[in-house]
């Protein structure tokens, strides 16, 4: 089956609503439940409450107040993010899998259409399961209103009329994009959060109480894009030697984030963009000084903390950051694209093989004949179908054959 016919096919019959889905004689689909233990840690949670007035009394005059009602609520009340379920791709059969590859998606997504072809190519070539796991407040962890096109479309007008100047405003990102502005920090919290669920799930699976995987099983992880920058952290954090023998298998990712380009009509829009990269980048350091619970997580008491200040700025935590890459570059492989704006192979190579390029990770830069972008490197259309099944399986030979 041509990848453009596999890809319409999965996107049709892959749901969260069945138990089990048969995708052909060989592979099925399980759906698991997830709840999330850290509500605590997001604005206007328990453990947070500094940050609540940020949710409820933001000035009605920075954003109309159908943003503050629509996309602007306390992040911990938010439930959809809390309790969720996630994809497990697998050979057909009632034993425990004894190999999980972990699959981290790209930034503001919220369906796994694209990735669903991947997941069952990455079983069928390496004989592991795929667990797809989503990233807090995007795929199935959002209200599904962020993704309803006509309000998101009022929205997004409203938005260009207080920010005249916006560039990439559009009903695909004004949701992400106006909650990032309005507290940019929550790209700090929510990928905490998303850290710390993904540590759960391992120790579910360590502690034998996963129902489809071995509490033995090798757990390897396929990234793309902003996944990238989730799979380093845990790579790097490797929390009691979980991941000393994983793999890492990098797709479009791999950069420090204030080397990343996302001011896209499908990722951040300009305001956004501005405001994030203000808080998290060149103000980081004084937020931490005034944010009693930001300076705690992100302080040496929390490694993982420690190493996700080390992948937001390409001249901060320099040489900690290399020589933990040095001394995983074994175990991780970068795919890069020619045309990729969002995530530029140059800057993949800067952060992954360092100033001296003298870190032997590899980063492998491909291109190819048809027109692609970040968002989608292997377009579904008919009119280029032969082109892109043929590249799509090229590039996935090279990632399953790193990956087995």
């Amino acid at each position: 089956m041509k990848y453009i016919d596999l890809h319409n096919y999965l996107k049709k019959i892959v749901n969260y609503e069945n138990k089990e889905i048969v995708i052909d004689e060989k592979i099925i689909v399980q759906n698991y439940n997830f709840e999330s233990a850290y509500r605590f840690l997001l604005p206007g949670g328990a453990g947070n409450q500094d940050s609540y007035e940020y949710c409820t009394a933001a000035d009605p005059d920075y954003e109309p107040d159908i943003i503050q009602s629509m996309i602007n609520k306390c992040d911990a009340e938010i439930m959809e993010n809390i309790k969720f379920r996630y994809h497990l791709f697998r050979p057909k059969g009632d034993n425990k899998v004894n190999h999980v590859i972990l699959l981290f998606h790209g930034f503001n997504e919220k369906y796994w259409a694209k990735y669903l072809t991947w997941a069952k190519t990455l079983v069928e070539e390496t004989g592991k399961a795929v667990l797809l796991f989503p990233i807090a407040f995007h795929m199935n962890r959002a209200p599904l209103s962020w993704s309803d096109s006509r309000q998101m479309f009022a929205i997004s007008q409203q938005r260009k009329e207080r920010h005249p100047d916006v560039l990439c405003s559009t009903l695909s990102n004004v949701a992400i994009s106006t909650r990032l502005h309005n507290k940019p920090q929550r790209f700090i919290w929510s990928g905490l959060q998303t850290y710390y669920d993904v540590i759960d799930l391992v120790e579910q699976i360590k502690a034998g109480l996963h129902p489809a995987i071995e509490k033995e099983a090798s757990i390897d992880f396929f990234s793309y894009s902003i996944g990238s920058f989730l799979a380093e952290i845990l790579m790097m954090t490797n929390k009691d030697g979980y991941f000393s023998e994983s793999k890492l298998c990098m797709f479009c990712g791999g950069a420090v984030f204030n080397r990343l380009s996302p001011v896209s009509k499908f990722i951040l829009d300009s305001e956004a963009n501005v405001s994030l990269y203000s808080y998290v980048v060149e103000h980081l350091e004084s937020h931490m000084r005034r944010d009693e619970l930001l300076r705690h997580y992100l302080s040496d008491a929390h490694p993982e903390g420690v190493n996700f200040r080390k992948m937001l700025n390409y001249k901060c935590l320099t040489e900690p950051r290399e020589a933990v890459f040095n001394q995983m570059s074994k175990q991780i492989l970068a795919i890069t694209l020619a045309k990729d704006t969002v995530v530029p192979a140059y800057e993949v190579i800067n952060t992954l093989q360092g100033v001296k390029r003298n870190i032997p990770i590899k980063v492998d830069i491909l291109d190819f004949p048809y027109p692609y972008k970040h968002e989608d490197p292997f377009p579904a259309l008919d009119t280029i179908a032969d082109s892109v099944d043929e590249h799509f399986h090229r590039t996935f030979n090279r990632i399953c054959e790193f990956l087995r």
